[in-house]
């Protein structure tokens, strides 16, 4: 019986996992998801949200913003860039990409994958998943 409830809790959250619209890789493992309703999860509690208009709300509070031409705004001013071809600056400098297929790359090695990443809207909640709550962006 215990064996039946454990593999049934395994595929329930095989089944969350599977409707996740961006799951961010890091190592290996998956280290944040991004729901279709802009949720952002890490460890699998949520952190925050990214709304529609690029706002990142965490705990909350709005901390900043990726903004439709890829200004990334961070406590009010201006932080860095988001380019259409997935470059992500910050201080003039080029800091990584993050590549239409997924690749995330920081100066130059591979940090980490998105995996559904679908064009640009989806490249700028990664940069601000990135940005705001991995501490390496």
């Amino acid at each position: 019986m215990k064996r039946v409830i454990r593999s049934g809790l395994v595929f329930l959250s095989l089944l969350g996992w599977a409707y996740a619209d961006i799951e961010i890789r890091r190592g290996g493992s998956t280290w944040a998801i991004i729901n279709s309703s802009g949720e952002i999860r890490i460890g699998g509690s949520t952190v925050g949200l990214v709304e529609a208009d690029g706002s990142i709300r965490k705990g909350g509070s709005t901390v900043g913003q990726i903004r439709q031409d890829g200004e990334i705004r961070k406590g009010g001013n201006t932080y860095g860039h988001i380019r259409s071809d997935g470059e992500l600056r910050v201080g003039g400098s080029s800091l990584g990409r993050i590549d239409s297929s997924g690749g995330i790359r920081k100066g130059g090695s591979n940090w980490g994958e998105a995996r559904g990443v679908s064009g640009y809207e989806d490249q700028r909640k990664v940069t601000g998943v990135l940005v705001f709550f991995s501490g390496d962006f």
